[in-house]
């Protein structure tokens, strides 16, 4: 049986190529001759060489060849959440055109969060958006590495990488408030211990940036059509799911009746839907598939496009990102160009 602790240095001698060859082989095979390789693979099985040790690798190159993806939620989150699935799909995509691995890294809030991420053997980070006083965050800036964060908050080192979610809050807010009389906003959790429950006119001022964000631009937007931000419902989530939406809207019927609902994402708008029927509009975020089969106005941004330029910030491809478009689907009525939104 052959020994596991053959060398780069044994394949080359019995390849009768020079070590870096042997090494190009495996890492940049696009550097050495087809034939050459072959001749080289050849002797690393009659060798029983399994080829370079990853660890060994990265420690002479300095390069892990990994990007981290680091999520404030459990892991099953990441494939689970509809919004999340797109982002990291746009990371994927980045990951396998330019052969860098994905390694995803769970935070929860739990002590040992800081030296997981601490000890990550990635390149560069990616973070999905956290609330403000995250530990991880400074963890993330102090290792140096390249690093972006979807939707904020932001930290010296880290790019931020987000639609204006306050401009185009206020704007499907104020296309929601036209005609409507009794008004539902259905938002995502305020803070990391996501308590569910119906608030009226609550505090803007919330620990997640992209909740806080929205809310702000929603109340500037019912403050602006003559309505107090203290008389709007505000219900709050646990989960952004469809299922959430649908709970949480059958939750408040006992305190108000809405003709309008205005969701933080596409599935709570439907499952507002599911609940209220036909009783109400509903308007959500991100224009998945659901709003265009569904037929509710949507805050149309790409998550998608978010997850290649973080990767591509995080692997050292660009320094920054250009600003994320966003704009109105409206899908039922004819569609307002962007500048007439953002500029009302």
């Amino acid at each position: 049986m052959k020994s596991s602790r053959v060398t780069m240095r044994q394949v080359a001698a019995e390849a009768g190529v020079a070590v870096m060859t042997v090494s190009y082989s495996y890492t940049r095979p696009d550097r050495v001759a087809a034939p050459t390789r072959a001749k080289v693979l050849e002797a690393a099985e009659r060798l029983g060489y399994r080829g370079p040790d990853p660890v060994a690798r990265s420690l002479r190159s300095g390069s892990t060849g990994n990007l981290g993806v680091v999520l404030g939620e459990h892991l099953a989150y990441a494939f689970e959440d509809p919004q999340a699935a797109r982002f990291l799909t746009g990371v994927s995509r980045v990951c396998a055109e330019n052969r860098l691995g994905l390694v995803l890294i769970p935070t929860t809030g739990e002590p040992d969060d800081i030296e997981r991420v601490r000890e990550a053997a990635v390149d560069g980070f990616v973070l999905w958006t956290t609330v403000d006083d995250d530990p991880v965050l400074d963890v993330v800036a102090a290792t140096g590495r390249p690093a972006a964060i979807q939707g904020g908050p932001a930290v010296p080192g880290v790019h931020v990488v987000a639609a204006d979610d306050h401009a185009a809050a206020r704007a499907i807010a104020r296309h929601m408030l036209i005609g409507a009389r009794s008004p539902l906003v259905l938002s995502h959790p305020l803070d990391r211990d996501r308590v569910a429950g119906l608030l009226w006119g609550p505090s803007t001022d919330v620990p997640f940036p992209v909740t806080r964000a929205r809310l702000t631009g929603y109340r500037e937007a019912v403050e602006q059509s003559g309505r107090a931000w203290a008389d709007v419902p505000v219900a709050v989530v646990a989960r952004h799911t469809r299922d959430d939406g649908r709970q949480a809207v059958a939750a408040v019927l006992d305190a108000v009746r809405p003709d309008a609902v205005i969701a933080m994402s596409d599935q709570l708008a439907a499952g507002a839907l599911d609940t209220l029927g036909a009783s109400a509009r509903v308007s959500g975020w991100d224009d998945s598939d659901l709003a265009t089969a569904l037929r509710f106005p949507s805050v149309r941004q790409s998550l998608f496009d978010q997850g290649v330029a973080c990767a591509r910030i995080a692997a050292g491809l660009n320094a920054t990102a250009d600003a994320v478009p966003w704009t109105l689907a409206l899908h039922e009525q004819q569609q307002s160009s962007p500048a007439d939104w953002r500029d009302q």
